[in-house]
């Protein structure tokens, strides 16, 4: 007896057709490219305008720079414009005085105003007569034979020198002692 083959049971359960999973991403995937484009629209314009305020603050860096530089001086010009007035009183007055101590007196006192004026904003004398001579300072023109004074020393101080904030501006210029004289009889 041949027994009959057993018969294939048909599943009815449907699975979905290949295509049809993608469709139902493509909703999702639309959302999501949407949604990058709009933050990369949103970046890009943050951008934009961080690059247009980068460029405006240079602009209005090298602007109040300019401006600082111009103006920079305008408190020192303030303090130096009595002096100027001073000066002008004292030449009216020196050419009504024959007496040239008066004279001397009214030009040390603004000399002293004017030296005082530029010790306000900075300025500093070098003056190293004695002093032991200190190239980064001083400008050596000349040297000389001395028995007083040591050698390596400033004898003498031709031209002050200044300087404004500890900035050199100027080196004293000086002539530097040599030492006794070297007898060369022997």
């Amino acid at each position: 007896m041949t027994e009959p083959l057993p018969t294939e049971t048909k599943d009815t359960t449907q699975t979905p057709p290949a295509e049809a999973a993608p469709a139902s991403a493509t909703p999702k995937l639309e959302e999501q490219l949407a949604a990058a484009k709009q933050e990369a629209a949103a970046n890009y314009d943050r951008y934009t305008r961080a690059v247009a305020d980068l460029e405006n603050f240079r602009k209005r860096t090298i602007r109040e720079k300019d401006e600082l530089r111009q103006f920079a001086a305008s408190s020192l010009m303030e303090d130096v414009i009595p002096i100027l007035d001073n000066l002008g009183l004292g030449l009216a007055a020196a050419r009504q005085q024959h007496e040239v101590s008066a004279i001397i007196s009214g030009v040390q006192s603004v000399l002293d105003q004017f030296k005082n004026t530029l010790t306000r904003h900075g300025l500093k004398e070098i003056d190293p007569a004695g002093q032991r001579f200190d190239p980064h300072f001083h400008e050596c023109i000349a040297h000389q034979p001395s028995a007083e004074v040591a050698e390596e020393n400033v004898i003498q101080v031709v031209r002050l020198g200044y300087s404004l904030n500890g900035r050199l501006l100027r080196p004293a210029s000086v002539i530097v002692s040599s030492g006794p004289v070297k007898d060369t009889s022997a």
